[in-house]
């Protein structure tokens, strides 16, 4: 792959792939090329990474991975994690990204260590973002993030270009409410699906010592009219959800806010869309994180209402403002 029209060559040559695979592949290859040569980064220093990622696309289409409702990482023979990481490592300028709330990422290590868990209510801006935490984590924090638990929707796990990266992290894969009545006949085998993944989930809280991280808003966040990246909404349903199931579990977890600021590196489709497959355009730039301290999930700005509906609304309104409101920092401190 000495120059782009060779990688052109080698992927049309492949017979197996179809052709949206590959035209996405394309823009996927050169949007990442360029980002990268205008920081004048030599070719030759991922060549390789897009020559393995050529035949995990290879074994997905023809042999495809089937992932279980709770997929742990696979580091052997290939190591997925590993590959994850360096593939979107020279993406992100990490001298100029931060991270905001060490005492409360001290205090969550010590829970995990306690054998309690931590249960990460944050926004979702890229595919990529559980790398984007690894980036960001792994050097001060050893084994936090390589450990944490994502829940995924079904995109990450099905699309031929993004399952190489899912298969390197633990996932608990479940159906969001936007893509579950699609294809109408596939829904109840979704809900049973979402059902064993639920299951799977309380029993792992119930074990301890777990970290979970999950988007509540169930999917990314995009920009609004005025072309400002605004934070999803977060849905109270989802909210409880993970608080009746912790309950449940008899384990003490506690419940932190995080904001990612992402976006920039991997932004996704201006539009939602149903069907899979997606272009995908790079920047390199920085990233940045932040933890909120704790939530008290029984005492928030609301909680007195008679409403049990109106309680819900009221935390996760609560939880979701506060997540805005450290997204809002992190990009004040970037400008």
């Amino acid at each position: 792959m000495e120059n782009n029209s060779t990688f052109e060559q080698k992927i049309a040559a492949q017979e197996w792939m179809p052709e949206k695979v590959k035209q996405n592949l394309y823009s996927f290859y050169f949007g990442y090329k360029n980002a990268l040569d205008v920081h004048h980064v030599d070719p030759a220093s991922y060549s390789w990474w897009f020559d393995d990622f050529l035949k995990f696309i290879h074994m997905q289409l023809t042999t495809p991975f089937i992932f279980q409702p709770y997929h742990e990482k696979i580091r052997y023979p290939h190591d997925y994690y590993k590959f994850g990481n360096d593939f979107f490592r020279l993406l992100v300028d990490e001298k100029a990204s931060r991270v905001h709330g060490h005492a409360q990422i001290e205090e969550i290590t010590s829970h995990l260590k306690n054998g309690h868990n931590v249960i990460l209510l944050a926004n979702h801006q890229i595919e990529a973002d559980p790398q984007a935490i690894s980036l960001l984590l792994d050097h001060q924090y050893p084994g936090l993030a390589e450990e944490m638990i994502f829940v995924a929707g079904e995109r990450v796990v099905t699309d031929p270009l993004a399952v190489p990266f899912s298969i390197g992290r633990n996932l608990i894969c479940i159906y969001s409410k936007r893509y579950i009545d699609h294809p109408p006949e596939k829904k109840a085998e979704k809900q049973h699906h979402n059902k064993r993944a639920m299951d799977l989930m309380r029993l792992l809280l119930k074990e301890g010592g777990k970290c979970i991280y999950v988007a509540p808003s169930g999917g990314r966040d995009r920009r609004n009219a005025q072309g400002i990246v605004e934070v999803a909404k977060f849905d109270p349903q989802s909210i409880e959800m993970f608080y009746l199931m912790a309950q449940k579990a008899g384990t003490p977890t506690y419940f932190y806010p995080m904001a990612l600021a992402t976006y920039d590196l991997f932004p996704p489709p201006e539009t939602i869309q149903i069907e899979l497959g997606e272009n995908r355009r790079s920047k390199r730039g920085p990233i940045h994180l932040s933890i909120g301290t704790a939530i008290d999930m029984e005492q928030y700005p609301g909680y007195d209402q008679p409403n049990k509906h109106d309680r819900r609304s009221a935390r996760a309104a609560h939880i979701w403002e506060r997540v805005c409101t450290d997204y809002k920092m992190l990009l004040q401190g970037d400008s």
